[in-house]
């Protein structure tokens, strides 16, 4: 029997998140905002709605679709000691994760736990942290690593890209997958302001296999002098990328559009095509 590896140390996440003096997070706030775009373009009423996230108290309790107030349950993501969060009973028909998938070591089995607790036709959505994020400090503590020792560790998690997001929808029995991302600049003081933020918001190392020496100083100045290098605006600031990529699929259900057998279209693309 195989097993799922051990990629990210779920309970040290927690204990991060336990530690912090404040529970302000601005990468919380712009995915929370983007999330009420994205609710207010749907024309349906959802009768039980769950959201789960880390901080899942600071939330909103209720949000505005398009078509009437919408009311949440909301689950701490890293509440216990396992992976997967303990849910209210009963199925829903609207389920939201926030800023937790990233840290799943088993995504598509997660997202299929998930949709067996939905309703038929109901709807998931999900932010993630993309892939793309913090390049520039994974490169940054690359070269630093390389100087100094000759070799590299991990230091920095692994993320989803944005074209593998679907395909986990697919494999855990969503229909209908959609993946986009939304990708931000964000400007810092310095590196160390970048890492002492991270270090504030509970993201420090999540790694399984991480190193379990504390980054020496020698290390740290290392790393935030190659960023300032390569990354650094003419005033001095550095760039940060942030990437938010968002899923969304519905659970199957007999009255969703499904795909045309193929060759069963009536007309070519050449006919279409020679049209004047």
């Amino acid at each position: 029997m195989s097993h799922q590896p051990r990629l990210f140390d779920t309970e040290l996440i927690a204990r991060h998140l336990a530690r912090r003096r404040d529970t302000s997070n601005f990468v919380r706030d712009l995915v929370v905002e983007d999330l009420a775009d994205r609710l207010g373009a749907h024309m349906r009423n959802f009768s039980s709605a769950l959201v789960i996230a880390p901080d899942a108290q600071c939330l909103p309790e209720t949000m505005e679709t398009g078509s009437a107030p919408l009311r949440f349950t909301r689950v701490e993501a890293f509440a216990g000691t396992e992976e997967f969060p303990a849910l209210p009973d009963g199925e829903f028909d609207l389920v939201i994760s926030l800023l937790h998938l990233q840290a799943v070591n088993d995504v598509p089995g997660h997202l299929a736990r998930l949709r067996a607790r939905m309703k038929p036709d109901g709807l998931f959505m999900a932010a993630l942290i993309g892939g793309e994020s913090l390049t520039e400090l994974r490169e940054a503590f690359l070269s630093a690593d390389l100087t100094l020792s000759g070799g590299a560790s991990a230091r920095i998690a692994p993320m989803v890209q944005v074209r593998d997001g679907g395909a986990l929808l697919q494999r855990a029995g969503f229909a209908l997958p959609v993946a986009d991302v939304e990708s931000h600049k964000v400007r810092y003081a310095n590196p160390f302001a970048l890492m002492a933020e991270l270090k504030a918001l509970g993201a420090a190392n999540p790694l399984a296999d991480r190193s379990r020496r504390f980054a020496t100083r020698s290390l740290l100045s290392a790393a935030a002098g190659a960023y300032a290098e390569r990354d650094s605006d003419p005033d001095g600031r550095v760039r940060a990328t942030l990437e938010i990529v968002w899923l969304a699929g519905w659970v199957p259900h007999e009255s969703q559009q499904k795909p045309l057998r193929p060759g069963s279209a009536k007309t070519s693309m050449r006919d279409f095509l020679e049209k004047d």
